[in-house]
C-alpha cells in the first residue's frame, strides 16, 4: 500500500482479534513511531509492549485503580475494567518522557509522541492490521502510572490496541477542505 493511501484511508478499528502482529511487524511499527517529528532529537517517547499474560495483569491493575477511586464498584464494572486491556492481542502504552529544555516546550514533546502514535496507527493499517488509540481515565490514574513504572516526568498519552480486524471497516468520512482550511491573510478583509 502506498503512503498516501495509508494516510488518507486509515480508520480506527475497535474490534480486534488475534493473532497479534509478528515480531517483524512490531519492530516496523516502532520504527514508524521513531520517525515522528522530534525537535532537537530529544526522543521524548517511551513505549511499553503488553501482550499475553501481561494483558491479564494490566486488567487487574485497572480494576484495582477503579476500586481505589470507588470502593463500591459493581462486579460488572470491575469485570469491565479487567477486560479492557484484552480488547486486542497486543497493547502499546505510549508514554511522553517530558524533559526540561529551553527550546522545546513540554507541549511540543507531547505532540512528538502523538505524531509517533499516528505513525503506528498508519503503519498498522498499511500492513493490513487493525489498531485504535484509546485514552480514558486509566491514562491519568496515579496507581496505573506507578504499576507501569512511569517516572515523575512521564505521562501516558494513550493505549494503542493492535491486532487483526474483526469487523467491517468503516469508510473514512470525506471532509470538505474549505470547511477546515482558509487562506490567510483573509482575502475578503482587504
Amino acid at each position: 500500500m502506498d503512503a498516501i493511501t495509508a494516510i488518507t484511508q486509515r480508520v480506527s478499528v475497535a474490534q480486534l482479534t488475534g493473532p497479534g502482529p509478528s515480531q517483524q511487524q512490531l519492530e516496523q511499527l516502532y520504527c514508524a513511531a521513531f520517525r515522528a517529528p522530534d525537535h532537537a532529537w530529544m526522543r521524548p517517547w517511551r513505549y511499553l509492549t503488553i501482550r499475553g499474560s501481561g494483558l491479564e495483569t494490566l486488567g487487574q491493575v485497572f480494576a484495582e485503580a477503579g476500586l481505589k477511586k470507588d470502593a463500591d464498584l459493581t462486579e460488572e464494572k470491575i469485570a469491565k475494567l479487567k477486560s479492557m486491556p484484552k480488547r486486542a492481542p497486543l497493547m502499546i502504552v505510549a508514554i511522553a518522557n517530558i524533559q526540561e529544555n529551553s527550546k522545546v516546550p513540554a507541549l511540543e514533546q507531547r505532540l512528538a509522541v502523538g505524531a509517533g502514535i499516528q505513525n503506528i496507527l498508519t503503519a498498522a493499517y498499511a500492513m493490513g492490521l487493525g489498531a485504535i488509540w484509546r485514552t480514558g481515565e486509566m491514562v491519568s490514574d496515579d496507581s496505573v502510572k506507578v504499576s507501569l513504572g512511569l517516572q515523575d516526568n512521564e505521562e501516558i498519552l494513550g493505549f494503542i490496541y493492535v491486532g487483526h480486524v474483526n469487523c467491517k471497516l468503516k469508510k473514512p468520512p470525506v471532509l470538505a477542505i474549505n470547511d477546515y482550511v482558509q487562506e490567510w491573510p483573509y482575502i475578503d478583509s482587504f
